[in-house]
């Protein structure tokens, strides 16, 4: 009885491997599943779940067709740390979902999603950033604030206006005077930043002291306007590695730019505007102040960049590895 029972125990167990051999749909179901790969299974498991093939057939295509690949972080000789950006890909489980049920007469609503690079700008390591990804149709204003209000007021109008939010980046004796104007600021949106505490030279000072220029006004602008930080932008530019160390021990990354203004000389509003709107590109960080110049050229300014289809966003936006539009259905 033992012995009949065995081999029909058996007999089932063969039919059972025979079939999982021969039936490829759930064969690649089960070595998928054990490596533990689930987005990679969809099509396999729709196929074996006997569901609208030609749909998923189409969107598979399509799929294929439309992909674009994500752009890895890099380091480049001119510009060091390139970010990266992220690829866009139909996302065939949900873009199935939502046309499973739907007459087939109706056009397929695809559902997208953003693919990540696999080397980010935090694999990096401590390298200054001085431009945003080519890839990425959006720009940064970015506006350091060490001295002078006059224009402050006149610069924010502008931006509110033209729906732009810009980063600020303050020097933290600067921060402590004027703790209520920089709150209007960080009121209207707009991010704010690490421009060290009394504006010196970075590259002249010893490691102890560079450390507490970024200390200090770290401090300050968490204690006064609860501000998680992400950025550090060396005053005149000026830093060597030992200024990007300490502002990476600091959780900082140093950021400088990419297009200039010079409005610190003074020049009359077309000659910025000009500039702008000839050099600007894809990725641009482009350095202003509170001055008469950058007021009365920030209209001109905005409109250029608009004009040549490009967005404004603020530093950590402009920098992220995040595309700037993601196409997506809805049901």
């Amino acid at each position: 009885m033992k012995l009949k029972k065995a081999i029909v125990m058996a007999s089932v167990m063969l039919t059972l491997i025979l079939f999982v051999r021969l039936n490829s749909p759930l064969n690649d179901y089960v070595m998928l599943l054990k490596h533990g790969d689930r987005e990679a299974f969809v099509p396999t498991l729709y196929a074996f779940s006997g569901t609208n093939s030609a749909l998923l057939d189409t969107i598979q295509l399509e799929a294929e067709k439309k992909r674009i690949a994500p752009v890895d972080a890099r380091v480049d000789r001119v510009w060091k740390a390139i970010p990266g950006y992220n690829g866009l890909e139909i996302d065939v489980d949900k873009t199935y979902r939502l046309m499973e049920n739907a007459p087939e007469s109706e056009p397929i609503r695809f559902v997208y999603k953003e693919v990540e690079p696999k080397i980010s700008l935090d694999d990096l390591g401590r390298v200054p950033i001085y431009k945003g990804n080519p890839n990425k149709p959006m720009v940064a204003l970015m506006i350091n604030v060490a001295w002078g209000n006059e224009y402050i007021s006149s610069m924010l109008n502008t931006l509110r206006k033209e729906n732009v939010k810009a980063t600020f980046f303050f020097d933290g004796s600067w921060l402590k005077k004027n703790t209520d104007v920089a709150k209007q600021i960080q009121a209207e949106g707009h991010e704010i930043s690490n421009h060290a505490y009394t504006h010196p030279k970075m590259s002249q000072l010893d490691r102890r002291s560079a450390y507490n220029q970024i200390a200090k006004t770290e401090a300050l602008l968490k204690s006064t306007l609860n501000v998680t930080n992400k950025w550090f932008a060396p005053p005149s530019g000026d830093y060597n590695q030992m200024t990007v160390d300490v502002a990476a021990e600091q959780g900082l990354k140093t950021v400088l730019w990419t297009l200039d203004t010079v409005d610190w000389m003074h020049p009359p509003a077309y000659s910025i505007i000009r500039k702008v709107r000839t050099r600007v590109e894809p990725g641009s960080l482009i350095l202003m102040h509170p001055t008469d110049s950058s007021s009365a050229a920030l209209q001109g300014m905005i409109t250029a960049i608009k004009q040549k289809g490009l967005m404004l966003g603020t530093v950590s936006e402009t920098l992220s590895s995040k595309r700037t539009s993601l196409v997506e259905a809805r049901p």
